[in-house]
């Protein structure tokens, strides 16, 4: 079987790309830039892990340059990682990317990305990852931190991180493949294609058995009987027809010898979405819920009152067609970027309540992103404070936290036409 390896280029690829934003410095809050992942297999050093790293960077966020009847952007990526203890640099690569178009359409386009990959050969336990890129131009910096378990895949019986795949060529009877970094999937007829590795210390024959499950029950379950030869084994696979509901799902990996003994597991999330839909509305019922700040009570009720769920599922659609600016396109951006805000509001709002229920997380969904945050978590003789500040609104909200828990209450309610939600 010809080697099957991973082929990175500058793809032009349609994806809604979930951007979840998170605290750079201390005065703003600032987007996560790009996507990565992090992906375990077995190393050519003995009792080493090779842990490959895919960056992935969309055009939107690199300043492109137009150099004669070009557009050229220049960036560096910086890997870091660090014991668990986050006090000793373990190892660090640093590289350079450039990418390169004639069309300036193709520079401001949310689907294209630039993807880079970088490998590892770590011991196996627990790291802390740093992945973080720079603009040449503007010299901004974005950063991300991740505590990272690198698993042991050097036992006799072994089974490597799944891969989701995107999509998958044979150009010059090589395979290709280019990875789904996102782990985001919409239905598809076709199936779910995965890719990963066995590694075995034996010729044989085993028994793998695929599960798609969520919360724990299993929802798609396929077998299957290879041989395998000992040593490293790549396999590509396409699970039978994905076609899944919204929501976070698992897919587990077994591997079996013939009498049914369980040899070696593996185990991938990824999220499914409809097609037109971020991957950040992973409920109906609570996307519906959640439109309390652009909706009215009304528009809410009559989705929520649908027959059945298709029913839901068109009125839900329908409510946001008429709230698309550019009806013209597959992807809705009011849609995105509303969403975007409720996600953000969830993973850096949420105490008692989930986030976009939370006073910060209201102001944050219907005006955006604020131009400053001032912090005062330890003022003396008074209770933690922030103030936002809207320089285009010329105001300023405060919100202060009585109970001294992170539960920030909005001290001047949002009334009028403040509170309308501004795209």
């Amino acid at each position: 079987m010809k080697n099957l390896y991973l082929y990175l280029f500058l793809f032009l690829f349609a994806w809604n790309i979930f951007a979840q934003e998170g605290f750079i410095d201390n005065t703003r809050l600032e987007p996560n830039k790009f996507n990565y992942e992090y992906l375990d297999f077995k190393s050519d050093q003995p009792n080493k892990t090779r842990v490959d790293v895919f960056i992935q960077v969309p055009y939107t966020e690199i300043q492109f340059v137009k150099s004669d009847n070009k557009f050229e952007a220049n960036y560096t990526i910086t890997v870091s990682i660090f014991n668990k203890d986050k006090d000793k640099l373990v190892t660090e690569k640093i590289w350079s990317e450039k990418v390169v178009t004639t069309d300036f359409n193709q520079t401001i386009s949310p689907q294209n990305f630039n993807l880079s990959l970088r490998s590892f050969d770590l011991s196996p336990g627990e790291y802390m990852f740093r992945s973080a890129y720079e603009d040449k131009d503007s010299r901004k910096t974005y950063a991300k931190e991740d505590v990272i378990d690198v698993r042991d895949v050097s036992s006799n019986f072994a089974l490597s991180d799944v891969m989701m795949v995107e999509k998958k060529t044979n150009e010059g009877g090589d395979n290709k493949i280019l990875p789904n970094i996102k782990k985001v999937i919409s239905t598809r007829k076709g199936g779910l294609p995965i890719f990963y590795e066995v590694y075995s210390d034996t010729n044989s024959t085993f028994k793998i058995e695929y599960d798609i499950s969520e919360k724990g029950n299993t929802l798609i379950y396929d077998k299957t009987i290879k041989q395998l030869n000992k040593g490293r084994n790549q396999i590509f696979y396409t699970l039978p027809d994905s076609s899944l509901d919204m929501g976070n799902f698992d897919i587990s990996i077994v591997l079996k010898d013939i009498e049914d003994h369980e040899l070696a597991t593996t185990k991938q999330t990824f999220i499914s979405r409809w097609v037109g839909f971020p991957s950040t509305a992973k409920d109906l019922d609570e996307a519906v819920d959640q439109l309390v700040y652009i909706a009215s009570p009304d528009e809410m009720d009559y989705i929520r009152d649908g027959k059945t769920r298709e029913e839901k599922i068109l009125r839900f659609k329908e409510f946001w067609k008429k709230k698309d600016a550019v009806p013209s396109t597959e992807e809705n951006e009011v849609f995105n970027e509303y969403y975007r805000r409720v996600a953000f509001a969830d993973a850096n709002f949420s105490h008692y309540v989930k986030g976009w229920k939370t006073d910060r997380g209201m102001v944050y969904i219907i005006l955006g992103n604020p131009n400053n945050v001032d912090r005062h978590p330890f003022e003396y003789n008074s209770k933690p404070y922030e103030v936002w500040e809207y320089y285009q609104l010329n105001r300023s909200f405060v919100f202060v936290d009585e109970t001294g828990f992170g539960d920030y209450r909005l001290v001047t309610p949002l009334t009028g036409d403040l509170y309308r939600y501004r795209y």
